[in-house]
């Protein structure tokens, strides 16, 4: 048996003693562990810490382990439980494994069936065994961190994913972080903006071309579909591409085949297909401008990357890895933000991003001949940055966003109370948390 070192388990038990002595066992072993006394406290923690394995008592006042379960599940959907009891019984294992936990176990604990259970949920989930593939996402967000797991299950398969999000939010990050978690792995990673060339380039591009095709093709040329023949073809901002080549494009996703400009063959390819946009593609559909048999195409599996705003506790992580980035390349005496101005990031509204922090933090370690970045010099960076104004389709859904959210916290949670306060009835109240990935029982008790 090889144990999976590293990984972050979060242990659940309402007694103190035998948590402690659980946690003292795993840490001696390599893990890295958490704990909670109740099944409320370890949801807290969840939301707080990246955790890659539950083990939790079945037995709890207030809330058991089968409901702490049902809970982790609607939050983090994928992340592996492992249940402990003093009171085994096979109708409790029956139900549990029903369920979806992972493991059940009697107490006391055989110490090698439960590493042995462990080494088997975290190599199934893949949790903590290789996080190369993330690497350049830098996050602490519940939010972010449930849309990586996310990310890293259907990496595995080969369906088309669509990633939604602001502009700036990292779409093509991700893109290449499911590319490098994939068995694809090994192969071209090729992406291209369809809003950037217009449409005979684009064709080319993507397609390649015959000699004599078009004025100025004095010699063939492979198109980026075989370019990236076995790995993945990122298509950014998809939503611009002109209608005439949507056609095209749905032809070669049915046919797995291309034929190049001025060219009488096809050739086959095999790519997997990941496309992005910051454009509502259903409402594009309704005016015409958008092909629904294509977005059905690529919209497989769908993720949506949350707005910066909506995970201000990533600011300071990310503010910190940008500067070491920053000064490494230019300044090595910068050394960090003070706390005025860490404050100052943190309080911003961040309309463009993290590709606005980005510059913020490029612009702050341009200017400074000081180790500490001060307030000031973070002022005077945001309001260069601010003076560009978001779309009127990003600010009107970045509002939605920020006023649902403030429903939410001032009602707890209360779904009723909280579209009565904005005078919606419950159906639709639920559609608007659902397009903007919001959980109400993620508020309850906030």
């Amino acid at each position: 048996m090889t144990l999976v070192v590293n990984a972050h388990l979060l242990l659940v038990d309402d007694d103190p003693g035998l948590l402690k002595l659980l946690g003292m066992r795993l840490a001696s072993e390599g893990y890295q562990v958490s704990t909670a006394e109740s099944g409320q406290e370890g949801l807290r923690v969840l939301s707080r810490e990246k955790i890659d394995l539950v083990i939790s008592d079945l037995r709890m006042d207030e809330m058991d382990g089968l409901q702490l379960f049902s809970e982790i599940q609607k939050r983090s959907p994928g992340m592996p439980v492992i249940i402990l009891t003093a009171h085994g019984s096979i109708p409790d294992a029956v139900s549990a494994t029903r369920q979806g936990v992972f493991s059940f176990l009697t107490k006391p604990v055989d110490r090698e069936a439960l590493y042995k259970a462990i080494d088997e949920a975290l190599s199934q989930s893949g949790s903590a065994v290789d996080e190369a593939w993330r690497e350049n996402i830098v996050t602490r967000s519940p939010l972010m961190q449930r849309l990586l797991e996310q990310a890293r299950m259907v990496a595995q398969s080969d369906v088309s994913i669509l990633i939604q999000g602001q502009s700036g939010t990292g779409k093509e990050v991700l893109a290449r972080a499911i590319h490098a978690a994939s068995p694809r792995a090994g192969k071209p990673f090729v992406a291209i903006n369809c809003g950037a060339l217009p449409e005979q380039l684009l064709e080319s591009e993507l397609f390649g071309h015959a000699r004599g095709a078009f004025t100025g093709a004095v010699s063939s040329r492979e198109g980026l579909f075989q370019a990236a023949q076995g790995g993945s073809l990122f298509l950014d901002e998809i939503g611009d591409m002109p209608l005439a080549l949507q056609v095209k494009l749905l032809r070669v996703l049915q046919e797995r085949q291309v034929r190049p400009l001025g060219s009488n063959s096809d050739i086959a390819v095999d790519v997997r297909i990941i496309s992005a946009t910051h454009r509502d593609l259903p409402k594009a559909m309704e005016l015409g401008e958008f092909r629904e048999d294509l977005f059905y195409r690529l919209n497989v599996v769908s993720l949506k990357i949350p707005p910066l705003q909506a995970r201000p506790e990533d600011i300071p992580l990310l503010a910190n890895h940008l500067l070491r980035q920053a000064a490494g390349r230019n300044k090595p005496f910068v050394r960090r933000f003070s706390t005025e101005a860490m404050k100052l990031l943190v309080a911003a509204a961040w309309p463009g991003n993290v590709r606005q922090l980005v510059n913020v933090i490029e612009q702050c370690v341009a200017l400074t001949a000081a180790p500490v970045i001060n307030e000031a010099l973070v002022a005077q960076a945001l309001e260069g940055e601010n003076t560009a104004l978001p779309t009127f389709a990003d600010a009107r859904s970045q509002f939605e966003l920020n006023y649902l959210r403030k429903l939410l916290q001032i009602t707890k949670g209360n779904v009723t109370q909280a579209a009565r306060m904005a005078g919606r009835n419950r159906t639709e109240f639920y559609k608007l948390l659902a397009r903007h990935e919001l959980d109400a029982s993620d508020f309850k008790g906030t």
